[in-house]
């Protein structure tokens, strides 16, 4: 049972060193969470799929790491992920019936980190305190996981709109079922997207022995990487001067194949090194075992090259544009000086600041970041420094500042918001686009020429979603970069109610009956001004339908007089409601008269008319009764 309920929870485990176990119970009711153990195993024992990536950050203290891990699962083997989850829930309402539940997924969910903290991660981190390189025990696995800081996801699973789709089935004696459970079938093979991540409040999810050595001598990295059939794997060490990768090689039961992979040294802007592993395994091998080894040193290589500009970087005294607050900003991005210079390893900015308070680095991703000073503006020289700190012979001198500030009165706007530019004069003349922001969408752009004078502006809010949205500044001017900047003005955009109508006939009428008059259609229009969805219902003699019509902004909804009849009701009030995405509701009011009013109204018309005229005489009453009863004899006869 342990090893069933393992290795089918890891089914969409593995997609990336994830996911899951399950929160299930026995016949007798006893919750198993406490039995579920995974220990042992690792991802690919039970589970394929068609590739991933692993991204393990090695963190400051050389005892943690982020473990990032992404897998894809397409097609057949989408399938039989689905299905190995049916099978974890045998005994449970919808449990191993073919189809895959919401109430399943969230099952999985629930303890899938409990199952892969008991899992092989397979890595492990040796100091080689003799020098020479470790290439034997494979089985160190001193890098372990940590349930606390493990996140789950997974995107698909039970995708939405599948045309199966179906509340879930089957008895529930126990009430277990959710509200709103749904099922698609097992056999979908709708790609799946798995993931795991460090959780939001945690700082980790993986740690290890801690290296003595913090990185500052040799050591070597290893991994078994047996039945991992396609995946990349990145591992990126903290900033240690002059560490790099001295070598690395693939064992296949003990004897070098470096034709099924290979691994590749990666040199980031902030000195730091990360090393990229792809490989392959072809389960035709299996049970053949597959290791890597990556050896790391701090020892300077034979011979080194200087990094050189390429004439692409900027001219002596170029206008450098950030936002001056004082805090550290993105000054010039990896993509703004990707052809400035080359090396062969890798290279990034040494900036040193004629001002007091100005300082700058280079992070990871190769962005160099600035920190300001008391003074108006800041002159660098910067030169071009390598990982092992070879140091460009030339330098240039540019200077970092703001070329205007923008400002505006905080709060709710609906169509227009006013922004006021103000020149610093750090540049001549500014050529200012203006665009309201919002989820990396932007509304439509206010163009201005910046002199020396303020300017006070309306920028359009077209376009953009209620809630809260920034302001999307481009600039540029002669002897400056381009300058590409998002500013945070506490705005935010109001919410217009939708807009809710209903077609009139020709007659004034607003209501159609069908040909048997137990129903009656309804049609019109909703909007929202703000450009977001619109749900639709309609109610009356209470009852709801939410069974509406729409093609655009038009509707249409048909609705049964059964429940009004059945209450004695001939007035048809109906209560049409039009709710947007964030929750503003508009009402219309439709009272729909009874089709046969005006027959039960004739009847009396026609009786007060005979009451004018004089009622039938009793002769004639007299008459017909006589007839009748003459029949009746005759009919005993």
């Amino acid at each position: 049972m342990k090893r069933r309920l393992c290795a089918l929870s890891l089914a969409i485990l593995m997609a990336t060193m994830s996911m899951t176990s399950i929160t299930v119970a026995e016949e007798s009711g006893r919750q198993m969470e406490d039995d579920v153990d995974c220990t042992g195993l690792t991802f690919e024992d039970l589970f394929e799929y068609d590739n991933a990536v692993f991204m393990f950050q090695i963190l400051d203290d050389w005892a943690t790491a982020d473990l990032y891990a992404n897998s894809w699962v397409n097609e057949s083997r989408a399938s039989t992920v689905r299905e190995n989850l049916d099978g974890l829930f045998e005994g449970f309402p919808g449990g191993n019936n073919s189809w895959i539940s919401t109430d399943e997924r969230e099952a999985v969910r629930e303890i899938g980190a409990k199952c892969i903290a008991d899992m092989y991660t397979r890595i492990g981190i040796k100091e080689n305190l003799d020098g020479i390189a470790h290439r034997e025990g494979v089985s160190w696995n001193n890098a372990t996981f940590v349930e606390e800081g493990i996140g789950l996801e997974e995107v698909n699973l039970i995708p939405e709109g599948h045309p199966e789709e179906r509340d879930c089935q089957g008895a529930d004696p126990l009430g277990l079922q959710s509200e709103n459970c749904r099922e698609i079938p097992v056999s979908a093979t709708n790609n799946l997207e798995i993931s795991m991540f460090v959780k939001d409040d945690q700082t980790h999810n993986t740690r290890f022995n801690q290296l003595p050595n913090s990185g500052q001598s040799n050591f070597t990295v290893a991994m078994n990487v047996t039945n991992v059939t396609s995946a990349t794997m990145m591992f990126t060490f903290p900033y240690v001067d002059g560490l790099r990768m001295a070598n690395w090689t693939i064992l296949d039961d003990g004897v070098e194949n470096l034709d099924v992979g290979s691994i590749d040294e990666i040199f980031l802007p902030d000195g730091s090194v990360r090393v990229s592993v792809d490989i392959q395994y072809d389960k035709a091998d299996y049970p053949m075992i597959r290791n890597i080894f990556f050896d790391m040193t701090t020892t300077p290589p034979e011979s080194n090259d200087w990094p050189v500009w390429t004439g692409n970087q900027p001219a002596d005294d170029t206008i450098i544009p950030i936002i001056k607050d004082g805090s550290e900003v993105v000054a010039i991005t990896a993509e703004a000086m990707n052809d400035w210079a080359s090396d062969d390893d890798a290279w990034g900015l040494n900036c040193s600041f004629t001002e007091n308070g100005w300082s700058s680095r280079m992070n990871s991703d190769g962005e160099l970041l600035v920190t300001s000073g008391s003074s108006d503006s800041g002159t660098a020289t910067c030169g071009l420094l390598d990982p092992y700190q070879a140091i460009s012979n030339s330098t240039m001198t540019w200077r970092f500042g703001q070329p205007a500030s923008f400002s505006a009165i905080a709060g709710e706007y609906s169509d227009l918001v006013s922004i006021d530019s103000n020149p610093s004069l750090l540049v001549q003349n500014l050529a200012v686009s203006i665009a309201a922001s919002q989820n990396g969408n932007d509304g439509p752009a206010t163009n201005i020429n910046l002199g020396s004078a303020s300017s006070s502006d309306a920028v359009s809010l077209s376009g953009l979603s209620p809630g809260e949205f920034m302001i999307h500044i481009t600039a540029t001017s002669p002897g400056m970069l381009d300058w590409d900047v998002m500013v945070d003005l506490s705005l935010e955009k109001t919410n217009t109610p939708p807009v809710l109508s209903v077609d009139s006939n020709l007659d004034g009428s607003q209501a159609t009956w069908s040909s048997d008059q137990y129903s009656f259609s309804l049609s019109g229009t909703a909007i929202d001004p703000d450009g977001g969805e619109v749900t639709l219902s309609a109610s009356m003699c209470g009852e709801t339908t939410t069974s509406f019509i729409r093609t655009g902004i038009n509707w249409d909804v048909s609705i049964s007089i059964a429940k009004c009849v059945a209450d004695g009701l001939t007035q048809y009030d109906v209560i049409l409601t039009a709710t947007d995405s964030v929750g503003a509701i508009s009402t219309v009011e439709v009272s729909v008269p009874d089709p046969y009013a005006s027959d039960n109204t004739s009847p009396d018309t026609i009786d007060s008319e005979s009451e004018e005229g004089g009622l039938p005489s009793l002769g004639m009453f007299a008459t017909i009764v006589s007839m009748l009863g003459a029949a009746l004899l005759l009919r005993r006869d």
